[in-house]
């Protein structure tokens, strides 16, 4: 006969499933996004992203999020580093991006991080890829 699931020696947090908390994490995104799937511009994964210091910060006091991505962003991070550190889907953190963005919040810098052959700074894909590393 196959070994059952109980027993399994992890089975105890196979059993602690807590569906509020797989709803809370199901709506995150859709609260962030304010249900919106595409942001406005498509931002590359390695495209560099900094907070706006002189930005109208103060009106965005009580948004976590947005807290979030100012304290990320203080220094240059890729989008991909942003999703990786609110540990959020891509696709939510260049929406939020983008809204900071044209809320003159943060700058997205456009091909800043480029080789003279059109590539992507390696040092930056090593970060991205660190980054994708502890979104799983």
């Amino acid at each position: 006969m196959p070994p059952s699931l109980e027993d399994h020696e992890d089975y105890a947090d196979y059993t602690a499933y807590d569906a509020d908390e797989e709803n809370r994490l199901r709506v995150r995104p859709y609260v962030i996004t304010r249900g919106r799937t595409e942001a406005r511009d498509d931002l590359a994964i390695e495209t560099m992203i900094t907070v706006n210091p002189r930005g109208p910060w103060s009106r965005e006091q009580g948004n976590s999020d947005h807290q979030a991505v100012r304290r990320i962003c203080g220094e240059p991070r890729s989008v991909a580093e942003v999703a990786a550190l609110m540990s959020v889907p891509l696709g939510v953190a260049r929406v939020l991006l983008t809204d900071l963005a044209d809320s003159d919040l943060v700058h997205i810098h456009v091909d800043t991080m480029q080789t003279d052959d059109g590539r992507p700074d390696f040092n930056l894909m090593q970060r991205v890829l660190a980054g994708l590393h502890r979104l799983s």
